[in-house]
């Protein structure tokens, strides 16, 4: 996928069948002709040195369902799933939760 980035406008332009299938998907949840369309916001941080993925959450559309791990928590306190970007609060001893498959992690 080439992405151009000029001022305030991002392209994204697919180099394949299946990069042209998922923007259209993406196109889709997004923009809605007879409302308002959704935002990306991007969750966590870049630094392709650690790791070569930037992640966004699209605003207005519901995240994974929550289940609990067998990783329990050993203080109060908030977590978020690096994924959709749900927050919850836990409370010491309770399980932390799984959510889009990957178990919460800590608020810093």
């Amino acid at each position: 996928m080439k992405i151009t980035v000029d001022r305030n406008v991002v392209e994204f332009q697919p180099e394949n069948d299946q990069e042209t299938k998922d923007l259209e998907q993406l196109w889709r949840v997004i923009v809605d002709c007879a409302r308002d369309n959704k935002k990306m916001v991007a969750i966590g941080e870049y630094i392709p040195q650690k790791k070569n993925l930037a992640r966004f959450v699209i605003e207005g559309v519901p995240g994974g369902k929550t289940e609990p791990s067998p990783r329990i928590a050993e203080k109060d306190g908030t977590y978020y799933c690096p994924v959709c970007n749900k927050y919850i609060n836990v409370k010491k001893g309770d399980p932390i939760p799984y959510c889009c498959g990957k178990v919460m992690e800590p608020v810093d």
